[in-house]
């Protein structure tokens, strides 16, 4: 009998290599594929397989399934395994709270909005967009207004595949396992953003939580505090708070591991700077770029990028190794710190955070201006208007197989083939007001629109919507 048990052991192994041999299937999701937090694994903004480049919303081609999300939010979708998590705050009685468009979204001035909110983490199926289980975490008046751009639900979650974290600003920090079940919560207090010339104005806050080896950093760049935190993912203590000297910024920060050293990267108008993740301790630090920051930094290629596009415009390249004031003097290329790459003065983004796809920068400006750069010197490749219509970007690009996907707000995905010239691959309507930055699950894309989640997928010609 023993033999026959080795006989069928050994035929389970054969059949087992068999079928991991094969290609993924609708319903198979592969590690690679995850999507953990804001911008992706590595906050990279690139995915691993091939989605679609063309779809059609109204025939259905190409759209696997579509999910109602009630609210208003523009966090991004965030994958891990066969599960969807993002954030949403639903009004007591508005169905469609109002929301604006365009550049600033009108005077600047924060929506008046009477009523209470629901501040919510939601978990869907990916392969068929089903919810899995829906938490309220508060409920009341918002502790601070928002801007006419903006909801109450900006920041995206992140989840290291056992536990997931929502920041949602003033009004808390939660901390759930995959299945729903509330391990911690934390309130880092009123964190009031806004303009710094203009105090009296709230805007709302956004940027997202990171997770990296069991912790959680939080950049809370505000008008009445300044502090990057470190806390325990598994118990929600404070580990470290780094005190920052800034105005408020609306940016995720970034780590970064290089050579065995760990930092965190911030971006910033008085002080982009990286600081050592265990110590707390500054090790760079950048000045006077724009003063409202909001694109994330980047790590690729060996280099730190950052970005802003507020009353100026420039983009620097960071060594990891970097020591020190990285300052550039004004508008003098040639004049260089040593830890400074290449830096140029102009081109930068004010909403929207680049990519680096192979060797090169691509950098789309909220005007929809494409600035395409070599990534390791910094010499322009090509500039190009990606949209004729004058509309407006606060998602951020992200790609997959070779293409460049950037969602406008009035709903259209122009799909741009990566390389050095201009060579538009499709261009595509959502339909509806689109401020949330897609993810890419393997050979899924996600877009998340104003009122709804979309699963984008090639589908079998003749299959039905």
């Amino acid at each position: 009998m023993t033999g026959c048990h080795d006989v069928a052991a050994r035929y389970l192994v054969v059949v087992g290599m068999f079928f991991l041999s094969l290609p993924p299937f609708a319903g198979q999701v592969r590690g690679a594929d995850n999507w953990p937090q804001f911008r992706g694994a590595g906050a990279a903004g690139i995915g691993s397989g091939k989605p679609p480049i063309e779809w059609d919303v109204e025939s259905g081609r190409n759209i696997a399934w579509k999910t109602r999300v009630p609210g208003l939010g523009h966090s991004s979708p965030i994958v891990w395994g066969d599960r969807v998590f993002l954030t949403t705050a639903v009004h007591e009685k508005l169905d469609a709270p109002a929301l604006s468009t365009g550049w600033l979204g009108g005077s600047g001035d924060p929506i008046e909005e009477e009523g209470d909110w629901t501040w919510q983490v939601r978990c869907l199926r990916l392969t068929d967009g089903d919810l899995l289980w829906q938490r309220d975490v508060k409920s009341g008046a918002p502790t601070i207004k928002r801007h006419a751009k903006a909801s109450h639900a900006n920041c995206s979650v992140a989840t290291d595949g056992k536990r997931v974290v929502a920041f949602f600003g003033s009004e808390g920090l939660y901390c759930f396992d995959v299945d729903g079940q509330l391990e911690w919560k934390k309130d880092l207090g009123r964190l009031h953003s806004g303009p710094y010339d203009a105090p009296k104005l709230e805007w709302g806050f956004a940027s997202s939580p990171v997770i990296h080896d069991s912790k959680v950093i939080l950049q809370c760049d505000c008008l009445n505090a300044r502090f990057v935190v470190v806390l325990d993912l598994m118990t929600g203590r404070e580990l470290r708070r780094i005190v920052r000297d800034d105005v408020a910024t609306w940016s995720t920060p970034l780590v970064v591991t290089h050579q065995g050293r760990t930092q965190v990267v911030c971006n910033g108008y008085r002080q982009m700077a990286g600081y050592d993740l265990e110590s707390g301790e500054q090790l760079w630090t950048l000045r006077d770029g724009g003063d409202v920051p909001v694109p994330s930094p980047l790590f690729a290629n060996g280099l730190i990028y950052l970005t802003n596009s507020h009353g100026r415009a420039p983009t620097f390249a960071i060594e990891p190794t970097a020591r020190g004031d990285l300052t550039p003097s004004d508008d003098d290329e040639a004049e260089r710190p040593a830890g400074l790459a290449w830096w140029q003065p102009r081109d930068g983004s004010y909403i929207p955070t680049p990519l680096v796809y192979d060797d090169r920068l691509y950098t789309c400006n909220d005007n929809g201006r494409l600035v395409v750069r070599n990534a390791l010197s910094g010499e322009l490749i090509y500039r190009k208007r990606i949209s004729a219509s004058g509309a407006t970007y606060s998602a951020s690009a992200v790609a997959a197989n070779g293409f460049l996907y950037f969602t406008a707000e009035t709903g259209v995905v122009t799909v741009v083939k990566t390389g050095d010239q201009y060579e538009l691959a499709a261009k595509n309507e959502m339909g509806e007001i689109t401020m949330s930055t897609p993810s890419i699950a393997g050979d899924r894309l996600l877009i998340r629109t104003a009122r709804d989640l979309y699963c984008i997928a090639e589908k079998p010609a003749g299959a039905k919507p």
